[in-house]
């Protein structure tokens, strides 16, 4: 009699036909490719007869509860991999969050070449083939002061380039304080021996002197290469030759330096009582042969690596065999440009370049936001847990100003029917989704990285994330 009953069960469940014939089925084939739609509902079909089969009692074999599981499954099949989040971390340029957003002009300047074809390698003044990185050499020329540059698809392809092309079967001499190791493991000395220059460590990882280089230079290097430590610092008992000094010494012994900015800063942040971190054109300035450094960084563009110098190194690594390999794309050489031409008034670049705007906002305008934000929240998530404007501290990141704190402000949540940890978790699963922190059993969320448009999803993500945690607190208990 139990087979029987158990046999009966098996039957009340609908054909994937039938259900493919539902009104809601048939609305969801109007948006939806019908490959993805049969797909979500045999596999609802195929999870509820597994929940049969494992003898859970209060199985629901209605039409209705398994279109409303295919529901799930198809907003999670159909879902993109790659997608926004709101960014409630307060660090700014967040490599696992895709580091630095464009500007609006960007956004603008990508979609215009997206949407149909462009003149990437055509001169439309003589209609002959052009060159790509025409399109923003000048631009990058007119901010730095080099007299000719080339963008790559990041920094470390145009390190290893200048190096393969420069130094390829010579020797390189770097300080020991500066053969840094970057995101993924990615070394300097590994870079530089991929590229086949041979390294030559010169100094201590604390002090490098003048007399160091001068040394190595006697002993017959070709090149020296300076690497701003922009990921991390040695502090106290230090010293590094000033810039122009370095450059002196070598092009006395007739040797180009090359150097790797890594962050890459075309403002001086100094000015706006950010770090120390160097600006590209006091490099050049200072008589550097090849300066590189980032797109996504504290420039606040798309993935890149550029490259700025003399022209006749400059034309050298336009030769090189191996730099169509790394070479970038219309979309990335369209935004880099609406960029590049906001920096041509700095108030303006201050502004308009996302991340140069979070880094420098006034700390009492994020107390308002806070604020604001706080008593929204609070109204919506009812007895789940308490929120509270938090005075805290915001980070550059993106192996910028490591140890820079930025005064911010932020909301912090403090969960009663659940957990720090589920909460957290319940916030990730929103759509979009929301990056926070935990800080001494409170959810972090600084709204220096906040987006207005923001906002309002924020909001209501806390709340349903606030409802989802405590569910799943019950559930587990």
């Amino acid at each position: 009699m139990a087979i029987d009953m158990d046999l009966d069960r098996y039957r009340e469940l609908p054909a994937v036909h039938r259900l493919l014939m539902h009104p809601l089925t048939t609305e969801w084939l109007l948006h939806e490719a019908r490959s993805d739609v049969v797909a979500a509902v045999q596999a609802a079909v195929d999870q509820v007869r597994k929940q049969l089969a494992e003898d859970k009692g209060g199985v629901d074999v209605s039409e209705e509860a398994i279109l409303h599981l295919a529901r799930e499954l198809l907003t999670h099949r159909t879902r993109p991999n790659l997608q926004r989040v709101i960014n409630a971390t307060g660090t700014v340029l967040h490599t696992n969050l895709g580091r630095a957003p464009l500007a609006p002009e960007a956004l603008a300047a990508l979609m215009e070449a997206a949407k149909g074809y462009s003149n990437l390698e055509l001169d439309l003044k003589t209609g002959e083939r052009g060159h790509r990185y025409d399109h923003v050499e000048s631009l990058l020329c007119e901010l730095t002061g080099a007299e000719a540059a080339l963008v790559v698809n990041n920094n470390a392809a145009a390190v290893w380039l200048v190096l393969n092309e420069l130094a390829k079967d010579k020797r390189v001499a770097v300080s020991r304080g500066e053969l840094v190791e970057i995101g993924g493991s990615f070394r300097v000395s590994e870079v530089m021996r991929a590229s086949g220059a041979i390294l030559v460590e010169v100094g201590t990882t604390n002090k490098t002197h003048e007399r160091d280089y001068e040394r190595a230079l006697v002993e017959g290097v070709d090149l020296i290469m300076r690497v701003h430590t922009s990921n991390f610092r040695i502090v106290g008992f230090t010293y590094s030759p000033p810039l122009i000094a370095l450059v002196e010494l070598a092009h006395a012994h007739d040797v180009p330096v090359i150097e790797d900015l890594g962050s890459g800063s075309l403002v001086d942040l100094r000015s706006q009582g950010i770090g120390d971190e160097p600006s590209v054109r006091a490099s050049v300035m200072a008589g550097v042969d090849v300066v590189t450094f980032s797109g996504d960084k504290l420039l606040g563009a798309t993935q890149a690596g550029i490259i700025c110098g003399k022209k006749k190194w400059i034309d050298r690594l336009k030769r090189n065999q191996l730099l169509r390999a790394l070479r970038v794309d219309k979309l990335t050489l369209a935004a880099l440009e609406a960029t590049l031409k906001l920096y041509r008034d700095e108030a303006t670049a201050l502004v308009k370049v996302p991340t140069l705007h979070m880094l420098t906002v006034n700390a009492e305008e994020l107390r308002t936001v806070a604020e604001r934000l706080a008593r929204e929240v609070t109204l919506c998530i009812g007895g789940h847990a308490r929120c509270r404007v938090l005075e805290t501290v915001s980070k550059v990141g993106g192996g910028a100003l490591p140890t820079e704190e930025i005064a911010s402000f932020a909301l912090a949540l403090y969960p009663i029917s659940s957990t720090p940890k589920r909460l957290l978790a319940a916030l990730r699963e929103q759509s979009p989704p929301i990056i926070a922190r935990i800080a001494k059993d409170e959810v972090i969320l600084d709204v220096r990285t906040l987006f207005e448009w923001d906002f309002e999803e924020l909001v209501q993500g806390v709340r349903a994330a606030a409802d989802l945690a405590a569910t799943n607190e019950q559930v587990n208990e």
